[in-house]
C-alpha cells in the first residue's frame, strides 16, 4: 500500500474526479474481485444501516473491510426525496477508505459519483455471467443518471444491436434515446409502452425510482434476464411478484436481500417463496462455485441493492491509480 505519513491528508476526489478516472471496465474488474472475495467469505461487513430523518429522508450507513488486514471503510449517504419532484430520489454522501496496515483513512470520495458507476458495473458483471451470449436487444426502464450509466456498461458486455427504453415522462426518454444514440453509436429508440420494450428485450434493467410495479412478469419472454436496481431498500417494489416467482434468482448478497429485497420480501410475505428460492449470490457464479443460467429459455434475475464491498473496491482503485506518493 506504500508508506504515508499519518500527518498527511486523506485524498479527496471529486463527482468529476471520480468520473474521470474510474472508468467503467476498471470498475467492472474491481466489482468482480470483491464480489468474488465476499461471497468467499474473505470480506467482512455489516447490514446497511438506517436512520430517518424525516418523511422521505433517509440516512445510511454502510460499514465493510475488503479483507482482514487490506482495505477497510464505510459509505455514508443521505437518500433525499426531491421537494419539487417527491418522486425522485437524490443519493449524497462520501465512501471514506482506511488502509489496512496503519488503520489510516487514505482517500474521501463523493459517494454518489462512486455508486453510479459501481452500481451499473454490477449490472454489467452480473449480465455477463447470466445473460444469453446471443443477447442483442436491451430495455431500459427509468430515465434518470442510472439509465446513462447502464447503457454504458452494459454495452461493454453485450454487442446490443438496440436499446429500447421506456420512462414515464416520453419526452425525457425521447431525448436520452437521442443523447446516447449519439453517444454510443448503437440503435436507441424511446417506447411508450413499457409491455412493448421489455416483450422485445433480452435483458431488462429496471432504474427508476417507482414506489411501484413497472415490470410484470408477464411481459418477459423466455430466456431474458433482468436486472433489478432501482429499489434499495424495503418497501418500493418496481416489479410485481411473477418477475420473483417465474425466475432463477440471483442477488449481490443473500443476507441483505433477506433482510432489505423489497421485490424478494413482498414475494415471500404472500407466501409465493421462502429463502431458498436465492439460488446464488453472483459472487458464487463467477467463481464457479454455483452455476448460473440453466438454459436458454430461462428466465433470470439479478437483484442488485448494491454493497459497501463494491463501493470500497472502486474507491481502492481510484485511490492506487491517483494517490501522490
Amino acid at each position: 500500500m506504500g508508506e504515508r505519513s499519518g500527518a498527511e491528508m486523506p485524498l479527496v476526489l471529486s463527482a468529476a474526479a471520480v468520473r474521470a478516472s474510474l472508468p467503467y471496465d476498471d470498475c467492472i474488474a474491481a466489482v468482480r474481485s470483491a464480489m468474488i472475495a465476499h461471497s468467499a467469505g474473505t470480506t467482512r461487513h455489516l447490514l446497511r444501516s438506517f436512520i430517518s430523518m424525516g418523511e422521505g429522508r433517509t440516512f445510511a450507513q454502510m460499514p465493510a473491510a475488503l479483507s482482514v488486514d487490506g482495505w477497510f471503510g464505510a459509505k455514508l449517504v443521505s437518500v433525499f426525496a426531491d421537494p419539487d419532484e417527491p418522486s425522485h430520489r437524490a443519493h449524497r454522501g462520501l465512501v471514506v477508505l482506511f488502509e489496512g496496515d496503519r488503520g489510516e483513512p487514505v482517500c474521501i470520495a463523493d459517494a454518489a459519483a462512486v455508486t453510479l458507476i459501481r452500481t451499473a458495473a454490477a449490472s454489467a458483471l452480473a449480465s455477463d455471467a447470466l445473460a444469453r451470449a446471443n443477447a442483442r436487444v436491451l430495455a431500459i426502464l427509468g430515465t434518470g443518471h442510472q439509465a446513462v450509466s447502464h447503457i454504458r456498461a452494459l454495452t461493454l458486455v453485450r454487442p446490443f444491436e438496440r436499446i429500447v427504453i421506456w420512462g414515464r415522462n416520453p419526452d425525457r426518454a425521447r431525448a436520452l434515446a437521442d443523447e446516447m444514440a449519439a453517444e454510443t453509436g448503437c440503435r436507441i429508440d424511446p417506447v411508450n409502452d413499457p409491455a412493448a420494450a421489455v416483450r422485445q428485450a433480452d435483458v431488462v434493467c429496471t432504474v427508476t425510482s417507482s414506489a411501484s410495479p413497472v415490470l410484470h412478469g408477464a411481459w418477459l419472454s423466455p430466456g431474458t434476464h433482468v436486472n433489478l436496481v432501482g429499489s434499495s431498500a424495503p418497501g418500493p417494489v418496481e416489479v410485481d411478484n411473477g418477475v420473483v416467482v417465474d425466475s432463477r434468482f440471483f442477488v449481490d448478497c443473500r443476507e441483505h436481500v433477506i433482510a432489505h429485497g423489497a421485490e424478494f420480501l413482498r414475494a415471500r410475505e404472500a407466501g409465493l417463496v421462502n429463502d431458498q428460492h436465492i439460488v446464488a449470490e453472483i459472487g458464487e457464479v463467477l467463481s464457479g462455485t454455483k452455476p448460473g443460467r440453466g438454459g436458454d429459455e430461462e428466465i433470470t434475475v439479478y437483484k442488485s441493492l448494491g454493497h459497501a464491498v463494491q463501493d470500497l473496491a472502486a474507491v481502492a482503485c481510484l485511490y492506487e491509480k491517483l494517490r501522490p506518493y
